[in-house]
């Protein structure tokens, strides 16, 4: 079968240039490569075109680089139904929900043919979340626990509901979907560029700068604009800023979940340092308003440049002091260890990215394996990764990636004060989009692999928008998690992960 071949540093690709096959030829390519740990898929969806349905699909090659996108049609009336990818492959799950429920489309064999987000524009007006088709078991032994949507902390909505027998979890089942935010139509109702950007910081608030660099990267192709290595340094200085500020603020909840104070008093104080160092910066302690497509409006000067630099090393050096006395806690040891295990193996068939899977033995990165911008450049990213897969195996990546994170950031403010500090362009609001292509914004995000595809029309209006949050995978390794534990560990292993609930409902 024959794929469009690119690469996360290419220009936006013509939609004429996409490969259309059969889906017999597409179905039967695509499960033999996915047979393979080395392809994933980043985004697979269905469009409207003319009197059709287009369906597109990035595969990732994560041993060459490369980037594969092909299509395959249907009639938009059809009525039949095309054979199920999920059946041999679950990673393709939320993929093939998605295109259900957006526009009817059946899968034959499909295992687990429930609605993904509930959106307000569905194809099926008559489904509700209230009523989601929950898996049931039976058994006098058996009882069930629900928990949510209503959480007691100020938090997004989301549903769990338990299969327990006794204290033992036997299932989880997680129901997403109950706010129905409408995020990517909003990209298509606006050419205010500003406005659309302003919007892609809004998908999961705690990764603004994540979502804000995938959707400008996104945009940028689409113009084929270059950017000065200084502008790339400060993007990348954001992502690991942060990336440390959350993966802080993770260690300290979980240190909460089990009464750990030092370790969440510390972490506490060390997060706010951290998010008060991005404010000082452009104003916003999560950085919205530093990411813009084609410039900046918050360019570093000397003086911030070394802020930055000297806030980074000591926080680095309290918190590696916290990561020892975590390491040497003989009660959080007891409680993190061999806890909501998800062994290698089911990691890879959901498809699991970020930290989650690399705590499973999965390398899986896009900053070493689709490098962009510094990664590409300056930087020579090794992925951490550890094998055991349970609570504590996700905290230690974590605690290894703010070191690493502040290492980067010591290397680029040094690059970037030895560039100097002239003017770098004002973000670019105005230059016309490609018309008829195809552009992607690829980005590991501090949860992981986070990416948004830009679709023009013939006028180069942004036609659709599709956004991935990498919470759409790793929902199922939370559920996973859990079986076989008993109900009170569902705190820690639902903080070890730290979903967006907001990343998902779109």
């Amino acid at each position: 079968m024959t794929w469009y071949i690119t690469d996360n540093r290419a220009d936006a690709v013509a939609l004429h240039d996409i490969p259309e096959v059969s889906y017999a030829e597409f179905h039967a390519d695509l499960d033999a490569r996915l047979g393979d740990p080395r392809y994933h898929v980043a985004h697979y969806f269905a469009l409207p075109d003319g009197d059709r349905m287009r369906f597109v699909c990035l595969l990732l090659d994560d041993a060459e680089h490369r980037v594969l996108i092909a299509s395959h049609t249907m009639e938009y009336y059809d009525e039949g139904v095309l054979p199920s990818l999920t059946a041999r492959h679950p990673a393709l799950h939320p993929f093939e929900r998605d295109i259900t429920e957006r526009y009817g489309i059946r899968f034959d064999g499909m295992p687990w043919d429930k609605p993904l987000r509930f959106p307000a524009d569905g194809y099926d007006r008559r489904r509700s979340i209230d009523s989601y088709p929950f898996y049931t078991m039976e058994g006098r032994s058996l009882h069930e626990v629900n928990v949510g949507p209503i959480h007691a902390g100020i938090i997004e909505p989301g549903a769990f509901r338990f299969i327990c027998n006794g204290e033992q979890v036997l299932h989880l089942e997680i129901a997403l979907g109950y706010q129905h935010r409408g995020v990517e139509a909003e990209f298509t109702r606006t050419e205010n560029r500003l406005r659309q950007a302003c919007l892609a910081e809004t998908v999961a608030g705690d990764s603004a700068v994540a979502h804000a660099t995938a959707f400008a990267a996104a945009v940028e192709k689409l113009t084929a604009a270059r950017l000065p290595e200084a502008l790339e340094i400060e993007r990348t200085l954001a992502l690991e800023l942060e990336r440390m500020a959350m993966q802080i603020a993770d260690t300290g909840a979980l240190s909460t979940d089990v009464g750990y104070q030092l370790g969440q008093v510390a972490c506490e104080a060390l997060r706010t340092m951290t998010i008060n160092t991005t404010q000082a910066w452009c104003g916003n302690r999560f950085g919205k308003g530093l990411l813009r497509p084609g410039g900046t409006d918050h360019p570093l000067d000397a003086e911030t440049t070394e802020m930055i630099r000297r806030n980074v090393r000591e926080i680095a050096r309290r918190y590696d002091e916290v990561r020892h006395d975590l390491k040497s806690s003989p009660s959080l040891l007891a409680r993190f260890e061999q806890c909501g295990t998800v062994p290698r193996e089911e990691m890879l068939r959901i498809g699991g990215v970020g930290q989650a899977a690399r705590a499973s033995g999965v390398e899986r990165d896009l900053r070493a394996s689709h490098p962009w911008g510094c990664y590409a450049t300056l930087l020579g990213h090794e992925p951490i990764v550890k094998r055991q897969g349970d609570v504590m195996a996700r905290l230690m990546v974590r605690c290894r990636e703010v070191l690493q994170s502040a290492a980067c950031i010591d290397t680029l403010t040094a690059r970037r004060a030895e560039i100097g500090f002239d003017a770098l362009p004002q973000p670019d609001y105005a230059t016309p989009l490609a018309p008829r292509s195809l552009a992607f914004g690829l980005i590991e995000g501090w949860r992981g692999e986070t990416c948004h595809v830009v679709i023009t029309d013939t006028a180069g209006r942004i036609a659709a928008c599709r956004v991935k949050d990498p919470s759409l995978h790793n929902w199922m390794a939370l559920a996973l998690a859990c079986r076989g534990e008993g109900i009170s560990d569902f705190p820690i292993c639902n903080k070890s992960f730290n979903l967006s609930y907001c990343g998902h409902d779109l």
